[in-house]
């Protein structure tokens, strides 16, 4: 009775080392990920002064037309503040000012253009109810524009960090605590 005991301690002393010791490589894995990807482009971001943005005007644009060729139609929100002493032009996010600067706000549905439209004035009615928000710009002085919300900000670098920290700290512990069970294990066989 008391070897069949023994064995199955081992067998389930085992498992949890194995446990744990994955837990913490695929921790390992994950921060690998994440300081290879978003690391860089939170380092690269030079949206960093928060400010207060005033409402100048804004529009919502329906077609339009680059070399005589026509765009892919969907309605885009162009929003003009004023911040920092200088009037700017409002994007979205980081995304936002690469997919088209001739938008501050791209809806995400553009295959419904009744749906994508309703969602513009949605949220141009917002930026009415509000005239007066929080926005980020740059410390270059020529920059003229301003970011409504930072992708990768320090809130979404800690919120990335926080799961392979947690399982980090939990392989850490099934180790920790499997190590303690076999030392007081031999500590009670001694005695």
């Amino acid at each position: 009775m008391g070897r069949k005991l023994v064995m199955a301690q081992r067998r389930g002393e085992t498992r949890a080392l194995c446990l744990g010791v994955a837990m913490v490589m695929c921790a390992i894995i994950a921060y690998y990920i994440l300081c290879t990807t978003l690391l860089p482009l939170y380092e690269k971001s030079v949206w960093t002064e928060k400010s207060m943005c005033h409402l100048i005007e804004t529009n919502i644009r329906d077609q339009e037309e680059l070399e005589g060729k026509k765009v892919a139609q969907y309605p885009c929100l162009w929003v003009n503040v004023s911040t920092v002493g200088r009037w700017a032009v409002l994007y979205h996010t980081e995304d936002t000012r690469d997919k088209n600067q001739q938008c501050s706000y791209i809806p995400d549905s553009l295959d419904n253009y009744q749906k994508a439209r309703a969602d513009v004035e949605g949220v141009r009615d917002n930026f009415h109810a509000a005239r007066v928000f929080f926005c980020f710009s740059t410390t270059q002085e020529n920059e003229t524009s301003v970011l409504y919300r930072r992708l990768y900000g320090p809130q979404t670098l800690l919120f990335s960090l926080l799961w392979p920290t947690s399982l980090l700290t939990g392989g850490l512990l099934i180790i920790a605590m499997v190590k303690i069970n076999q030392s007081l294990s031999i500590l009670a066989a001694q005695k």
